[in-house]
This record gives C-alpha cells, structure tokens and sequence, in this order.
C-alpha cells in the first residue's frame, strides 16, 4: 500500500461525490482501462485497485474510497525508428536517385512509426488515490503535477461537473515550517532530519542537508543569514515521517511501526491489505487536520 503513496499530492473536491462503493465503480466504469490498441501510443483509466477482491473500480473502506489509474504505453525506442528510417531513405535514393525531399521523408518517418507501434513493448504505470469522504479531500499517490493532472483528466471524463482545486490553507505552509525549524513548532508535528534550502538570489543554486541534526546552530545559521527553506523533514505524532514541500506536496512519507501489520496472517492478503488501508488514509486525515489547525483553515 504505502508504495503507491510514498509521495502524495492533495485536491479539494468541491461537486459530489457518488456515496456508495457501488456508485463510484458504475461511474468510473465510463472510463474503465480498456488495453493499448495495435495503433495507440497510451491507454488509460480506472481498473480495480486491489487484487482479487472483486471487479469493482473502488474500494470502500472506513469512509476513504479508494481508487486506482492504470496508464499503459507503447515503448517504441526513438533509436529504432531513425534506424527504420535510413533504411527507408537509403532504398529511396538507390530508386530514385536523389535525396527525400523533406515531405517526403516526413511521410516515410510516419509509415515507419506505423510500421513498428503494434510490434512495440506495453508497459503499465499505476497512480492510486483515496478519497476522504468527511473532508472532501482527493489525496493522490504522486508529487508530479502532470500526473495529477492527468488522473484528474481521467475523473472528468467520467465525473461530469467535477471541480476541485489543490489543497490551500489560510497561512502559508513556509511560515510553520520556519518554526519548526527554528525549534519553535508545536506538537505534533517535530523536526526531522532532512531540508533543503535555496539563495532567494539564485533559485538554481541550493544546499541539501540529508541525515543531519537540523537543530545543529551552524545548519541554523544558514536560515538566519539569508537561505530559504523550501523543502522540510518532520515527523508527525510519531506515526509518520514525511518531507514537506512549500507548496504542500509530501515526499518520502513513511509509517512508524508497520511491523505490526506483521501480525495479519499471509493468508489474508484482503484483510492486510484494507489494515493497511486504513492505518495510511487515517494518518493522512489526522496530519491535514493537524495542518489545518496550525495554518488557520483551509482557503475558501
């Protein structure tokens, strides 16, 4: 479970949202996976998010759906057709004897592409996502706006009317993060041990402090002399630990103590993975709350 939401990215879900488990799967069926065609670069949709559970396209679980996108390509190596390629021009000058113009090798580029797509490799990436009904919150398993975007594309084509917008509260989340790094944060969020900072002058030019006691005055004094800190490790109510970003995108989250999931038989995959389940979308739910307290609300 937690390597699908090792890096996560947050929407407000601003329409409704079907209620029930069967209702969300008979909507996402519109835009159900359906594999690459001979001729297609990319397929995309909804597939079911768990393994031999049903053919559902969401899983329902103590009030967070979740929710799996299954995108495959055709990798078809640009290499092989430049190699197609001068085949195709070489065999054009020894029967023409001239040189392609460029419609024309345009053309022959295109009949090569089609040529080798349906002998090409598929491979599938999967994004999941949950949603958490009492809040309202979309919370997808990646820190890539493209891919976010392009799962949100997959909800609108099924979803008609969906509005969201990425997650904002009142007070900037820079503000707690210098706190917290200056050592005046409050519980439960704690300083970690990873930050990256960057010259306000020179936004390529950045330090990385990795593994390292943050609380350190000569790491401090960075801060304080002019760098910003625009990425923050930090620990939540010792159930998780994660990196946070300015603009509220998590990194690396990890949580504590799943040695206890050790204790669900192997022989109950469902039920190990729905404990999972739960244990991830809760901390996720109980560390916004926190945000949304110390940051003064979400914007309106």
């Amino acid at each position: 479970m937690n390597r699908y939401f090792r890096n996560i990215k947050i929407y407000r879900i601003h329409s409704q949202w079907p209620k029930t488990e069967e209702e969300l799967s008979e909507v996402l069926s519109e835009a159900e996976f359906k594999p690459c065609g001979a001729f297609s670069e990319r397929s995309a949709g909804f597939e079911a998010p768990v393994d031999n559970a049903g053919d559902r396209l969401c899983r329902k679980v103590s009030g967070a759906d979740l929710l799996q996108m299954r995108v495959q390509t055709r990798l078809l190596p640009p290499a092989a057709v430049q190699e197609a390629l001068a085949g195709r021009v070489e065999a054009f000058k020894q029967r023409m004897n001239s040189e392609p113009n460029r419609a024309e090798r345009r053309d022959m580029k295109e009949e090569v592409y089609s040529q080798l797509l349906p002998l090409a490799l598929l491979k599938s990436d999967r994004v999941q996502a949950f949603y958490l009904s009492e809040e309202n919150l979309l919370v997808m398993g990646t820190a890539s706006d493209t891919v976010a975007e392009y799962f949100l594309d997959q909800l609108k084509r099924t979803m008609v009317g969906l509005q969201y917008s990425p997650l904002a509260y009142k007070q900037p989340p820079l503000d707690l993060m210098n706190k917290l790094f200056l050592g005046n944060g409050q519980p439960p969020l704690r300083l970690g041990r990873e930050c990256r900072m960057r010259d306000p002058s020179d936004t390529k030019a950045s330090v990385n402090w990795l593994d390292m006691e943050l609380s350190d005055p000569a790491v401090r004094r960075h801060v304080t002399e002019g760098l910003k800190i625009d990425r923050l490790g930090m620990t939540f109510d010792q159930v998780c630990s994660l990196v946070m970003d300015e603009d509220l995108i998590f990194r690396k989250v990890r949580l504590l103590g799943q040695d206890d999931m050790d204790d669900v038989p192997e022989e109950e995959p469902l039920a190990k993975h729905d404990a999972e389940f739960v244990i991830m979308a809760g901390c996720v739910k109980s560390l916004l709350n926190a945000l949304k307290t110390q940051l003064g609300g979400y914007v309106s």
